[in-house]
C-alpha cells in the first residue's frame, strides 16, 4: 500500500467495573476464602481467580505467566479484589479455556472517499454483497486531533458523508487510523492516555463497532517508542469500550511476520493490549513472487508467532488473524489476480481467519497495463470483481 497511500496523501479490556471477589464478607467482616494459588504457567481468561500473596485476584482478559501481586495496577490484567484467609486450595488450571472464536469480522475492503474516483458505496454494495467498508485514514491536525487525511476534521465533510452513504445503503464502515505516510497520531499524542483519547473522538463521533491501527513505516512500525504507545492507547480503548474491536495491520516478510512484527505481538502480550485482531499485508516483497504461496507462507507464519507468544492452539491463533492484501498490480508489480484472491478467500475462510480485506475499492476496476493507479487495479478484470469475491468470506 505503500505508493497508493502515498497517493492518497499527496491527493488530499473488558468493562472492569463489575469484578467482585470470590466469596464476599461476612458480617464479621472475615476475609473472603483465598482462590485457587495462582500458577503461572495456567492460562486465565477474562473472570478467571486465583490468589497470591494472601490476595484475590480477577483476571480482565486472557493471561498466562503475568503474576497478580506485580500486574494489577489500573491498566494490568488482574484486578486486586483484597486480603483472603483460610487455606489457599493448590494451583489448577481454570475450568474456562481461552476462546477459539468469536472475532470473526465481514470482509471489509479499504475505501479512500477522496480521491481515487471514489464509487458509490450503493453502487458497490448492490454489485456485489459487501457487508462493510474499511476507510482511509484518520491521521493528526494540529497536534494530537483526529482528522480525516489530517486536515478535514472528523465530521461534515467528505468522508463523515460517505460514511452515511455506506450505512445508507445497508453496510457497516472500520474507520483505518495512520497508514504509510503523513502526520499521523501515534508521533503526535505524547502518551497513552492522550492516544486513547484520540482514538476515542473517533470511536463516539460514529457509533463504532470496530477499529483498524495501520501501523507502518519508521514513525510508527519501527519506533519502538511508538509501538507501545499504540499497543497502550488500544488497552485503554478495549478497557473503555469492550465491545469494540482493535485491529491492528502491519507489513510482512513471505515467511512472516518481520522483526517489528515479531515485536508488536510480544509487546501486545506484555503490555495486557487485548488486540482482537491481528492483520499483516503480504505484498511489496521485491516483486516477482508467486502471490498464493507468499501468502499463505507469511500467514502460516504469523499464525506460529501468536501460538508461541500467546500459547494458543492453531484454531485460536487463527481466529486472531487476518489477510490484508493489494488487488492486482502491487506497488512492487506483484500481481493477484482475481482467481488468486478467490483461493486466497477460500483459504482464510477454512483456516478460520477473522478479517479479509484488500487495498482497495476504487482500484476494483479494469486497466490492463493502466500501472500502479488510484482508480483501477492495472490487470483485466471485471469492475467490482475483488469486492464480490471478499462478500463471500
Amino acid at each position: 500500500m505503500k505508493l497508493s497511500r502515498k497517493i492518497a496523501l499527496v491527493a488530499s479490556v473488558a468493562s472492569v467495573g463489575t469484578m467482585t471477589a470470590v466469596l464476599p464478607m461476612t458480617a464479621s467482616n472475615a476475609a473472603a476464602a483465598c482462590a485457587a494459588a495462582w500458577s503461572s504457567t495456567a492460562v486465565y481468561v477474562k473472570d478467571n481467580s486465583a490468589s497470591q500473596n494472601g490476595h484475590n485476584y480477577t483476571a480482565k482478559w486472557w493471561t498466562q505467566n503475568e503474576s497478580p501481586a506485580t500486574h494489577s495496577g489500573q491498566w494490568d490484567v488482574w484486578i486486586d479484589n483484597g486480603t483472603c484467609g483460610g487455606t489457599t486450595p493448590p494451583p489448577t488450571d481454570p475450568t474456562t479455556p481461552p476462546p477459539t472464536t468469536g472475532t470473526k469480522m465481514a470482509s471489509a475492503p479499504y475505501v479512500y472517499p477522496g480521491w481515487g474516483n471514489p464509487p458509490a458505496p450503493s453502487t458497490v454494495v448492490s454489485a456485489t454483497g459487501i457487508k462493510s467498508f474499511t476507510m482511509a485514514f484518520v491521521l493528526a491536525s494540529g497536534g494530537c486531533n483526529p482528522a480525516w487525511d489530517g486536515e478535514s476534521g472528523l465530521t461534515g465533510g467528505v468522508h463523515a458523508n460517505y460514511i452515511n452513504q455506506i450505512r445508507a445503503a445497508g453496510a457497516d464502515v472500520i474507520p483505518s487510523i495512520s497508514g504509510w505516510q503523513g502526520n499521523k497520531l501515534g508521533p503526535n499524542c505524547s502518551t497513552p492516555e492522550a492516544l486513547a483519547g484520540a482514538y476515542q473522538k473517533v470511536i463516539n463521533a460514529f457509533g463504532l463497532k470496530a477499529i483498524d491501527i495501520d501501523i507502518e513505516n519508521t514513525d510508527e512500525f519501527e519506533n519502538t517508542t511508538v509501538q507501545d504507545r499504540i499497543l497502550t492507547a488500544l488497552k485503554i480503548i478495549k478497557t473503555n469500550n469492550p465491545s469494540v474491536k482493535t485491529i491492528v495491520t502491519f507489513g510482512t516478510t513471505p515467511s512472516g511476520p518481520s522483526y517489528y512484527g515479531t515485536r508488536l505481538i510480544q509487546q501486545a502480550k506484555a503490555l495486557g493490549s487485548n488486540i482482537d485482531i491481528f492483520t499483516q499485508m503480504p505484498f511489496d516483497f521485491g516483486g516477482g513472487s508467486d502471490m498464493y504461496t507468499a501468502t499463505v507462507n507469511a500467514t502460516e507464519g504469523l499464525k506460529n508467532t501468536l501460538k508461541s507468544t500467546f500459547g494458543y492452539t492453531d484454531a485460536q491463533a487463527y481466529s486472531h488473524m487476518g489477510i490484508s492484501g493489494m488487488n492486482g498490480l502491487s506497488d512492487q508489480q506483484e500481481v493477484t489476480s482475481v482467481d488468486t484472491w478467490t483461493r486466497l478467500r477460500d483459504y482464510a475462510k477454512n483456516k478460520g481467519l477473522s478479517r479479509f480485506t484488500f487495498w482497495a475499492v476504487n482500484r476494483d476496476r479494469g486497466c490492463a497495463g493502466g500501472g500502479v493507479v488510484s482508480d483501477c487495479s492495472g490487470i483485466a478484470q471485471d469492475n467490482w470483481a475483488f469486492t464480490r469475491v471478499s462478500a463471500g468470506f
